[in-house]
């Protein structure tokens, strides 16, 4: 399983209601099944990825996240997951609010772009950072909301959210001490879990 969803992983109890919005191949709620007893759906609009979640027995649904999440009553999951999403779609504060409204509590992860590599391209080449981990270049990027790990605590305190749990992680989803204390210039990837 990708180093990501095996963190979020021990955020979910056993016997879980999950909603994994652009739940991609279906491998974490397939993992989840299989080893938590958990129930879920999966969001993808990808007809590969949606063929490849049917393929592993996952419940996916065709589903733009742009046009928010009003098939979904309130409360109806205990979690609901995005993973390297948020960035991706054009309303996150919109998303953001629905999640916790059809969910208890939420995981969330996306790439830090206050990263100090972020940065160093910016200051030394002058243009929008490209890695191995953001392949992309400004203008076929699907990253259309760039955002660090102040931008979207300040999101949460907006919409009056908890933040539960907040890891920042390198590109390996590995922890280092140096990123709990400079978690937006040293952190890659922000790893939150958020409830009303």
């Amino acid at each position: 399983m990708r180093a990501d969803l095996e963190i979020i992983q021990e955020w979910i109890p056993p016997g879980s209601r999950v909603l994994d919005l652009g739940c991609g191949n279906g491998e974490l709620l397939a993992w989840l099944r299989e080893h938590k007893g958990v129930h879920g759906y999966g969001l993808e609009r990808d007809p590969d990825k949606i063929a490849l979640c049917l393929a592993r027995g996952v419940n996916v649904i065709e589903q733009n996240l742009d046009l928010g999440l009003d098939n979904f009553g309130d409360d109806s999951f205990d979690v609901v997951v995005m993973t390297q999403t948020l960035q991706a779609v054009h309303y996150p504060d919109r998303l953001l609010r629905d999640m916790l409204r059809v969910g208890k509590t939420c995981i969330i992860t996306f790439p830090n772009f206050g990263h100090w590599r972020c940065r160093w391209y910016l200051a030394t080449r002058g243009e929008m950072p490209r890695s191995d981990f953001l392949p992309y270049t400004w203008y076929n990027t699907p990253n259309i909301h760039f955002c660090t790990f102040r931008d979207f605590e300040a999101l949460c305190r907006e919409q009056r959210l908890r933040v539960l749990d907040r890891l920042a992680v390198d590109r390996d989803h590995r922890l280092h001490s140096l990123t709990r204390l400079w978690p937006n210039l040293l952190g890659e990837i922000g790893i939150y879990r958020v409830t009303r």
